[in-house]
Parts: structure tokens; sequence; C-alpha cells
């Protein structure tokens, strides 16, 4: 029987239960269908004694095929753990960033690794895989910014530091609000922003692509757009259909993988439009275990637990 924490975010914690929505509440139900001792706790609860990194975390179980966390805190060294899971949600602030330096403290196994995490921003860190991305710029200019417009005539622009789509805005040529959407999204230049070549195949979905180690999943879902949006804002069946990789797609991406893996992010999620990365998430990747269960007959979990608890993994 193994140790194991999670660290997940606040909203999560609140609403604990098991949600087939929540990737983490998958993973946790199969270690705990496993016999596994797993602790949950958030961010705030982690500490550090002199050089020793702590924790005061909660235990789960099982009841009812249901998921459920005994309300007493108790404290713990991190390094008595066998695994950790690091998933709380972006943004990537200034108290996310201060968790992270707590895992420089840690020797355990720690997925994906906090450190790798703080140093791979979800947008700006995306360009090391520029060959499999339509044109990016990273910029707080408005000059570049309406450069670019022109050249490109459609973008996107994305805050650095947000997730689920959160102040993702379009700008085609010639909109009247070109410069005060720019303006608010960069504070008035002072903050960097994410601008890409606006890809109309946006229009019939996103695909999000899995990596797990050096591989890429073979299953992968799209995600559409509602209908008063460019992008997949609604996280509901009706919103999500399959998406089978091909082979070559396979073979295209694994080396995205192996070098994510490498750095140590172990489990990340690429966000595809018509073969070009547009997003490279890392922090808490979704990883659409009930609705690829559903759509191609497998236990995506089981898969996943095996990974997580290699021996050789654990071993690291």
């Amino acid at each position: 029987m193994r140790k194991i924490l999670f660290i997940i975010d606040k909203i999560e914690l609140k609403y604990f239960e098991y949600n087939k929505l929540v990737t983490n509440f998958w993973i946790i139900k199969e270690f705990l269908d496993r016999n596994e001792d797993v602790y949950i706790t958030t961010t705030p609860n982690l500490s550090l004694k002199g050089k020793t990194a702590f924790t005061k975390c909660y235990k789960t179980f099982t009841k009812n095929e249901d998921i459920f966390y005994n309300k007493e805190l108790s404290e713990h060294e991190i390094n008595s753990f066998d695994l950790v899971m690091f998933r709380p949600d972006p943004p990537v602030d200034i108290d996310y960033i201060n968790a992270t330096y707590i895992f420089d403290f840690v020797n355990t196994k720690v997925v994906n690794s906090p450190r790798a995490i703080r140093d791979f921003n979800e947008k700006l860190h995306s360009v090391h895989f520029s060959e499999y991305m339509t044109d990016t710029l990273v910029t707080s200019s408005l000059e570049d910014i309406e450069d670019f417009l022109i050249k490109k005539r459609q973008i996107v622009l994305k805050p650095l530091n947000r997730c689920f789509g959160s102040g993702v805005m379009y700008l085609y040529e010639g909109d009247p609000n070109t410069r005060t959407i720019i303006n608010t999204l960069t504070n008035n230049q002072t903050t960097l922003v994410m601008i890409q070549e606006f890809i109309p195949e946006v229009k019939s979905g996103d695909i999000r692509v899995l990596t797990l180690g050096d591989k890429i999943l073979p299953y992968s879902i799209k995600k559409l757009p509602s209908k008063d949006d460019f992008k997949f804002n609604t996280h509901s069946d009706s919103f999500i259909v399959k998406s089978e990789l091909t082979k070559e797609e396979l073979n295209h991406f694994t080396p995205v993988a192996q070098k994510l893996n490498a750095s140590g992010i172990e489990m990340a999620g690429l966000d595809v439009i018509n073969g070009k990365i547009i997003e490279v998430n890392v922090t808490s990747p979704c990883y659409f275990i009930k609705e690829i269960n559903n759509i191609f007959g497998t236990n995506l979990e089981k898969e996943i637990g095996d990974y997580l608890l290699t021996p050789s993994l654990l071993s690291l």
C-alpha cells in the first residue's frame, strides 16, 4: 500500500465528490480502488519548517462508489508520501509560485514537477514547439500587436496566466474596438500577452491531445465552441465529440511529449487546431476521462494509474 498526496484546487475541495468531469477525482478513485492511501490538500496547507516540507491534509475514502474525505486535518512530512500529484488550477499567481518553492525541499516523486511548471508558462513557453504552431508573438506593445494584426488580418490575444479560455479575445483588421481590447489585455502596454494568428478551423473545434510520459495517448476528443463564442467554453457532452488520431499524428506529436517529459512535465494536454498546437496545458490538464471512456469504451484512469504507480517512476 502506497501513500499518495493530491494537491487540488480550492474549489475542488469545497465541492469534493465523485464529479466525473474532474480528472483528479477519477485518478483518486482509481487509486482508492487499488487500496492505496490517498490524501488531499490545497496550497495554503503547505509549509516549510527549517528545511523540511510539511502539509496538513485530509484522508480520502470510498463509500457506495463515491469518494469522500475525513474532515479532520492531519500533518505529514511531504517526503513521507510515495507520490505527490501537484494539480492546483491556474492562475499561476504569486501564491501559486510560492507553493512551488516548497517542493524545492522535497525528494519524493511529484507529477508534474512544480519546478517544471514554474519554469513553463502554458502560453509563452509553448513557443518551444514553434514548428508545430501557427505564427505567434508575445509582447505588450500596442504598435507590435497592431502590425501583427495588419499582417495576419485576424488574430487571437491571450493572457499568459489564466485558464479555461478566460480573457481570450478575437480581433479582425478594422475592428473598431482594436485599441480598447489591446490596451485592456495589456493593461495599457504594461503586461505581456500572447498573440496568435487566427485559425479559421477553430469554428469546428480544437482537439485535446494527451501526453503521458513519453507517449501521446491514442485517445482524443474535439472540443466544440458554443454558438455565442469562437472557442470551447462549456464542459458538457453536447460540446465534446470523438476525435481519432492517425498514426501519422501520433508520430508527429510524440517528440513534444518526449521533450515535456524530459523537463519534468509527464502529464500535459495539447490543444490542437488543424494540426497546429495553440496551447500546452501543464498545470492541471483535463484528460476528459468520462468522455473518452464513453466514446472509446476504455478505462483511461486505469492506464494513467498503471503509469503513475510504475515502480521505476516512483523511484526516480
